[in-house]
């Protein structure tokens, strides 16, 4: 009997575990950078016709700002939230 490969969809195999430092902080960086333009457009311009068209626009700017700055501080973030919380349980992150 073959060991299935886990599959995300169809016959496309998931990425191994250590994509998990590039995938994560792709899709924060990608949901939040939305999020927040999205709000700040509403507050700052409200709602008119071809909102989502510019919103989409200024997003896509913030998000490719925003994922290499993600990337690049996650490692100082890290280190600077094991100053404050006990890390001893946890699994150190491969390198």
């Amino acid at each position: 009997m073959q060991h299935e490969t886990p599959k995300i969809f169809g016959n496309v195999p998931k990425l191994s575990a250590r994509w998990a430092l590039i995938i994560v902080p792709f899709i924060l960086s990608c949901l939040m950078s939305g999020i927040i333009s999205f709000i700040n457009m509403l507050r700052n311009l409200g709602w008119f016709e071809g909102f989502l068209a510019l919103w989409f626009h200024n997003w896509m700017i913030s998000w490719a700002i925003a994922f290499p700055i993600v990337v690049t501080l996650l490692p100082f973030v890290r280190k600077f939230t094991g100053l404050w919380v006990d890390m001893s349980g946890q699994i150190p992150p491969k390198k």
